[in-house]
């Protein structure tokens, strides 16, 4: 069942996410089960929203992620919220 993430991450820069994610883009296959992901900039940091295959795949995004993150400086913050999808698809995609 697909799941909605929603991490809310005061304190970190747009500069910051675009280091974090130029390293994990060197591995694409990092990103395995992810449907679709959204960074939005807000007056106290960062908000992302990702929509993944299921939670075992996000799972395994964040158990790689996370040593990275941590490497440049990003502190631990609070753990996102996850919600089951009912529903969603994508204008104009097939299936």
């Amino acid at each position: 069942m697909a799941i909605l993430v929603h991490a809310v991450l005061d304190g970190i820069t747009t500069e910051q996410y675009d280091t974090l994610n130029a390293r994990l883009q060197s591995t694409p296959e990092i990103f395995d089960g992810c449907i679709a992901h959204a960074c939005v900039s807000t007056e106290s940091g960062l908000e992302i929203f990702d929509l993944w295959e299921n939670e075992g795949k996000m799972q395994a995004f964040a158990e790689k992620m996370m040593p990275v993150a941590t490497s440049l400086g990003w502190p631990d913050g609070p753990r996102p919220r996850i919600a089951e999808v009912h529903n969603h698809w994508v204008p104009g995609a097939a299936g």
